[in-house]
């Protein structure tokens, strides 16, 4: 098994550390400890990476321009620690057809997981989305019930506690109706992350996100009759 295939346990060590010395004191003394780990991770996010672009067509150039930042804004949050406790990291695709993104997050206690979708839609996005699945809720409950999906993979996101304006209270898809944000989680444990066998884990589930992405981008990109221009 090639090191680039795998996260050593040593990357979920250093993050223990870090949150148990979340100071820049402390950091600044431990630097070069935690680069020697996140090159772990940039390695695993090449690795991710070339398995994605096999079957789809990322934007992101490798693992290294993926991950995020380690320092915190801190600018508007009452936790003013300074840096993050996890390994976090965006693959953007490719084209304005390809709607959504891939996320990642690395975490231990088993906090981990993979997620595609959509964050923010904005308001014109998000009444397509609603519309589409008001007209005919079926294409997104296939994927969801699909046996890849359920029982491995959540849909999750902010949703509304009341009925968004515009449709009703009793429509058939209100549960998918009140959703504002449309992300497809699936949650990995330590174990499952530390394992060998991870990056194949990973390709699989990036894998089975795809019916999802598309279906949202078809809807995205499509006129006001669904046809894609």
């Amino acid at each position: 098994m090639n090191a680039e295939s795998t996260i050593p346990a040593s990357c979920f060590d250093m993050l223990r550390q870090l949150a148990a010395n979340n100071t820049r004191e402390w950091f600044a003394v431990n630097k070069e400890a935690y680069l020697e780990q996140r090159a772990y991770i940039e390695a695993f996010a090449d690795a991710m990476l070339m398995k994605l672009n096999s079957h789809d067509l990322i934007e992101t150039s490798n693992g290294k321009r993926s991950l995020y930042r380690i320092h915190r804004d801190v600018r508007f949050s009452k936790d003013k620690t300074p840096f993050s406790t996890y390994w976090g990291g965006r693959f953007k695709r490719a084209g304005k057809q390809r709607r959504g993104g891939y996320y990642f997050h690395f975490e231990p206690g088993d906090k981990s997981f993979i997620l595609c979708g959509f964050w923010a839609p904005n308001p014109a996005d998000l009444k397509r989305i609603r519309d589409d699945i008001a007209f005919d809720a079926a294409p997104m409950r296939a994927i969801l019930n699909h046996e890849d999906i359920a029982g491995v993979f959540n849909l999750e996101g902010e949703k509304l506690k009341t009925t968004p304006k515009g449709f009703e209270a009793g429509h058939e898809a209100i549960d998918l109706l009140r959703y504002k944000q449309f992300l497809l989680i699936r949650r990995f444990t330590d174990a499952e992350v530390l394992h060998p066998g991870f990056l194949h884990q990973t390709e699989q589930t990036l894998r089975s996100m795809r019916p999802f992405l598309n279906y949202m981008s078809e809807v995205l990109m499509g006129d006001e009759n669904g046809e894609v221009g």
